[in-house]
């Protein structure tokens, strides 16, 4: 067993924003405010307070080990996965694209800026392994990060922790 655990390393990734396709949906919702069309049936718009980020998997063994997250101040942030037949150069997000469980954390208003951050840890755990699961098949996954109750881009540090199977 312990031989096996020296052929492992830990690999963590950071969720990067991708500001291309952010600001790609963006104008989508803008295109269609102008000219007043509707949506196209079952497609997911991108909302104000959402932005697309980015996992890029160097390898693609690999087993969810835990997650880091740090948020200076109070909010909640909630990560959604995007299942793998989006291509977002062809076409547009649809709700059924979006994966489940979610991955939600937050620290409440009245919680001392010091106090751990809350999550749903089963979710969390599972969200995790379903990522590991997705990346076999992967070399990057698109999720959508919601801001809300006071927490931005800038006030957010995630990142996924995975062990590399040799």
């Amino acid at each position: 067993m312990d031989a096996d655990k020296s052929s492992s390393e830990k690999l963590v990734l950071e969720f990067k924003e991708d500001t291309d396709l952010t600001e790609m949906m963006r104008r989508r919702v803008s295109s269609l405010q102008k000219t007043g069309q509707k949506r196209q049936d079952g497609e997911r718009l991108l909302l104000p307070h959402e932005a697309v980020h980015r996992l890029d998997f160097p390898v693609q063994e690999l087993n969810f080990s835990r997650w880091y997250f740090s948020l200076s101040g109070h909010g909640r942030v909630t990560i959604t996965g995007i299942s793998q037949h989006w291509t977002p150069d062809l076409t547009n997000l649809m709700t059924r694209q979006l994966l489940e469980p979610i991955g939600t954390f937050w620290r409440n208003a009245e919680d001392p800026e010091d106090s751990p951050l809350k999550c749903l840890e089963a979710d969390m755990q599972e969200f995790g392994e379903r990522i590991a699961e997705l990346a076999k098949v992967r070399k990057v996954m698109y999720f959508l990060f919601a801001y809300k109750d006071g927490s931005t881009a800038g006030n957010l540090d995630c990142t996924i922790e995975f062990i590399t199977e040799k």
